[in-house]
């Protein structure tokens, strides 16, 4: 069944959001955030990477509408823009295990082990 005309955009978007989550450090600042609202610093640490580079991925994340920022003080807080998307890294995460899991029973059986 071909995609029809008006399913494109939509494409298109969700196409746009997972090239937004499509690098690691972006990766495990959303699971960073899927625990909740992170200063830029605790952000930081958290994933251990240098605060120029942190900011470059923000920046992307910021600019896919994925996170949002808020400024307290001298400090920017960023959350999740919607909270659906640490249900999404939860299942892409069981996906990873199931075919990691489904890998492992093919060796074994390709290896004569149990």
């Amino acid at each position: 069944m071909n995609p029809s005309t008006s399913d494109l955009p939509v494409a298109q978007v969700k196409a746009e959001l997972f090239k937004a989550m499509g690098h690691p450090a972006r990766i495990r600042v959303l699971e960073t955030l899927s625990e909740g609202e992170r200063t830029v610093g605790e952000i930081a640490s958290l994933v251990d990477l240098e605060m120029s580079t942190l900011s470059q991925q923000l920046a992307v994340l910021r600019r896919a509408g994925v996170v949002t920022t808020r400024r307290q003080g001298n400090s920017i807080h960023y959350a999740l823009r919607d909270e659906r998307m640490s249900q999404l890294l939860a299942v892409a995460r069981q996906i990873i295990v199931s075919s990691l899991r489904d890998s492992r029973e093919m060796l074994e059986s390709l290896d004569g082990r149990p």
